[in-house]
């Protein structure tokens, strides 16, 4: 699998898991908080399989997915321990990989992550457009509809964030792929249902505005999260970090910082020095 590494290798590892149909660029808008965090972070950006730079060939469904996030994982890191965060389909992936996982996994984040892999079961809200900007989707030529099915409040930062960090992954993805993974796209047991509670440092970002997955299918798994922070933003939709960048990058790194805390707390010998 591509991965883009950041940050100093001897940091805590932060592996990130875009959705489908984009890639590893979607969530390169975090990197700047990232950078800047308290602690090192060694960030790997992967592309999962069949989208970026990544081979598609060997996954015909979620579980494939997950099995090939593990493998790639244990190529980069192999014992250490490590953070993981997920957005859309990866944060259903990032979830099944924390359960899969316990005992290697600092913290878990979602971002609009799937809960219901049935479409049509999710309770989702109507689509909702809080402000017009007809200049900033024409600007995007053949790409203004994507991005005027996605906004929540189009202007012209947006459509430029929209051209720069998700029409590169639209573009190279690969689509029988992709087929391929949606007509195998829910985990079965859900992670959830596979294991205990999950007792590391999580966050949960929701959409108010997400007519993609919602936010209330995402809620009724708090229980299971005793030391989750799970928040549900208003004026944000699927791409809930380029509606919201300043409040979810706020989040994630008052997340991180609860991670190097759980980190420097936890029992065991690959644990001990982690600053």
């Amino acid at each position: 699998m591509h991965v883009i590494e950041r940050g100093p290798r001897d940091g805590i590892p932060l592996v990130m898991l875009h959705g489908v149909g984009v890639d590893h660029r979607l969530l390169l808008p975090l990197d700047g908080a990232l950078e800047a965090a308290a602690g090192p972070w060694r960030r790997l950006y992967v592309d999962l399989p069949g989208h970026g730079a990544s081979p598609g060939d060997d996954v015909a469904s979620a579980d494939d997915v997950v099995g090939a996030v593990e493998a790639e994982i244990e190529d980069q890191l192999g014992s250490a321990p490590f953070a993981i965060l997920g957005n859309s389909f990866g944060g259903q992936i990032a979830r099944a990989v924390a359960h899969r996982r316990p005992a290697s996994t600092l913290g878990l984040a979602t971002l609009v992550g799937v809960v219901e892999a049935r479409h049509d079961r999710r309770d989702v809200p109507e689509r909702a457009l809080l402000a017009r900007d007809p200049r900033a989707v024409a600007a995007l030529g053949e790409a203004g509809p994507g991005y005027e099915e996605m906004a929540v409040e189009q202007s012209e930062a947006g459509a430029r964030a929209y051209a720069e960090y998700v029409l590169p992954g639209l573009e190279s993805a690969d689509q029988r792929a992709m087929e391929r993974i949606a007509a195998d796209y829910a985990i079965e047991p859900p992670p959830e249902a596979s294991s205990g509670a999950f007792e590391a440092p999580a966050l949960m970002i929701t959409g108010r505005q997400d007519q993609v997955v919602g936010y209330r299918d995402a809620w009724a798994s708090l229980e299971h999260y005793p030391r989750a922070t799970f928040a549900v933003l208003d004026a944000a939709g699927h791409n809930a970090h380029l509606d919201r960048p300043s409040l979810v990058q706020a989040l994630v790194l008052d997340w991180l910082e609860r991670v190097r805390t759980h980190a420097g707390r936890v029992p065991g010998p690959d644990r001990g020095d982690v600053r």
